[in-house]
């Protein structure tokens, strides 16, 4: 399982939760291609040892930045951005706050109908990202939020279930995030001279498994899955195809 495969995460200076997309199994056989896609927090704190491990030996050749502009305004675009690497706003999140979707989801966790709303509200922005990712000839593309869980995760959900990796596996790379929370609280704390927060309120920043199958599950039910989806909502078959091949090695 993905919990047991921790060269998948990033060493990096200024990250906290930092991870490969690449070594998720694959149905079938094969794994997701190390060196394609990175997920990661926000870049603020990246120093020149960082940028030039990412662009030099990483091959970082574009970001995904999923922040809204006011985040961007308020922390900055990022040191890779200064470098000079290609920076794409896709927001996730409508500047006036995220509308959340009419539905009645009953008592699930409150982050799902964030995740449906990122999906209803900046739809395009989602799939633009989808896009990105596949069409980037080479180099390695790096999506991030601001702490590399909720709209980073549901951006590489879709993605790896667009390639083929299972959903066990899919909803246990969306839970790793849970063991960096406290690590990402303790760079924010210290950066801002706040106290660290209490045990409760780490726990409630954890990302849950649970949360990202119910919500792969709502795709099924209403879009005959995250590929339904991402068709509906423009991404071509070329586009899919070329997202296979970028992210899938020679043995899948």
């Amino acid at each position: 399982m993905t919990d047991l495969v921790p060269d998948r995460w990033l060493t990096v200076d200024g990250l906290a939760n930092a991870r490969d997309v690449g070594g998720l199994p694959l149905d079938g056989g094969g794994r997701v291609r190390t060196g394609v896609l990175l997920r990661t927090e926000s870049l603020e704190g990246l120093g020149p040892a960082a940028v030039a491990y990412l662009t030099d030996e990483l091959g970082v050749a574009q970001v995904l930045d999923l922040r809204t502009d006011h985040e961007r305004t308020t922390y900055g675009l990022g040191a890779l951005a200064a470098a000079g690497v290609p920076v794409h706003r896709l927001s996730f999140i409508p500047e006036t706050g995220i509308a959340l979707p009419e539905v009645d989801l009953g008592d699930s966790h409150p982050m799902l109908g964030h995740y449906l709303a990122y999906l209803e509200g900046r739809g395009e922005c989602v799939v633009d990202g989808v896009r990105r990712i596949a069409t980037l000839d080479s180099g390695t593309t790096v999506v991030h939020c601001a702490a590399g869980k909720d709209r980073t995760g549901v951006l590489v959900a879709l993605v790896c279930a667009a390639v083929g990796v299972p959903r066990e596996e899919i909803t246990a790379d969306y839970a790793l995030s849970a063991t960096r929370i406290d690590a990402l609280f303790r760079k924010w704390t210290t950066a801002s001279g706040e106290p660290m927060p209490g045990v409760d309120e780490l726990d409630r920043h954890r990302p849950r498994a649970e949360v990202m199958a119910e919500f792969l599950r709502l795709l099924d039910e209403r879009h005959g899955g995250p590929v339904g989806w991402l068709r509906e909502n423009g991404l071509t078959d070329d586009e899919l195809a070329r997202l296979r091949t970028r992210l899938r090695d020679g043995s899948a």
